[in-house]
């Protein structure tokens, strides 16, 4: 009965997807976003690294694509984002240009690409722009980063800022516990928010923040917020999209809610294969040239 149920919601997730897409086929911009956020509209978004899971996420409805430089720990392996260059985000976001046609491309600027001068910042997040064909760039910070977001979209770059748990900052910070639960805390968040939003920025991703502090500030701000372990209230969600399709087995925040479980699936298809294979009933007269 239970498995009935799950199927009976899953085919009204499809529907309703397939009706949202009919309705919803132009282009997402940055303006969009924001017209979406006036309306009360949900943001989708989700990370993507390569053309064939942008097509996919394109076509089913998502509308902001994210390179991040969470492609440090997703597909090259390291244990935090540090790692991560400039170059790496151009190659990724190369991809999922290529495989995305609906969605809003946004590029992460990585560690040291705009900490160091806001020149500097400018000139990598038009690399990203000109050479990797990103719809906009995404960069960590508040207060210390406003000159180059100001620089940015003066200049007609689209910026999203990132505040709450900064993962760039781990190695400040010691652990990836929320942040903002403490008063002074919760203060500077809503103040960096507001700064963010005065220099430009047309969304903030804001991450592992209380949900009644993610709520205010999407409330007091006019340009829309995109949550990741911020509660409902946000005008947005996203997710890692290994972690959302059950990729990934070492990762269980209690923000990620796990809508497949392709790690099992996918080592149960190969074992299959392989077994096939080895028994040598792979391939067969059909799958074979004569």
């Amino acid at each position: 009965m239970e498995s009935q149920q799950q199927s009976a919601q899953s085919t009204d997730g499809l529907q309703s997807g397939g009706a949202y897409m009919q309705q919803n086929q132009r282009a997402v911009t940055t303006l969009r976003l924001v017209e979406m956020k006036q309306k009360a509209q949900k943001i989708v978004c989700l990370t993507a690294y390569d053309a064939l899971i942008a097509r996919i996420l394109d076509d089913a409805g998502v509308d902001v694509l994210l390179v991040g430089d969470s492609v440090g720990n997703v597909v090259q392996g390291h244990e935090t984002t540090i790692p991560v260059t400039l170059e790496d985000i151009i190659y990724h976001t190369k991809a999922v240009k290529r495989g995305a046609s609906r969605s809003l491309i946004v590029a992460d600027m990585p560690f040291m690409s705009y900490q160091v001068h806001p020149d500097e910042a400018f000139r990598n997040a038009g690399r990203l722009m000109k050479e990797a064909g990103a719809g906009a760039v995404k960069l960590e910070g508040g207060q210390r980063v406003v000159e180059a977001v100001s620089r940015m979209t003066a200049a007609g770059i689209p910026v999203m800022g990132h505040l709450g748990l900064t993962p760039q900052s781990i190695n400040q910070f010691g652990s990836y516990r929320p942040r903002g639960r403490a008063r002074d805390e919760a203060e500077e968040i809503m103040n960096d928010a507001k700064a963010l939003e005065e220099a430009g920025a047309f969304a903030i991703v804001l991450e592992k923040i209380p949900s009644p502090l993610a709520a205010s500030i999407s409330s007091l701000l006019t340009i829309p917020t995109i949550g990741i372990g911020a509660g409902a209230g946000c005008d947005g969600q996203i997710l890692v999209y290994t972690d959302m399709l059950g990729l990934t087995l070492d990762f269980n925040p209690r923000f990620v809610r796990r809508y497949e479980s392709l790690h099992e699936r996918i080592t149960a298809a190969v074992t299959n294969y392989a077994h096939d294979v080895r028994a040598e009933v792979f391939p067969n007269e059909n799958e074979s040239y004569q």
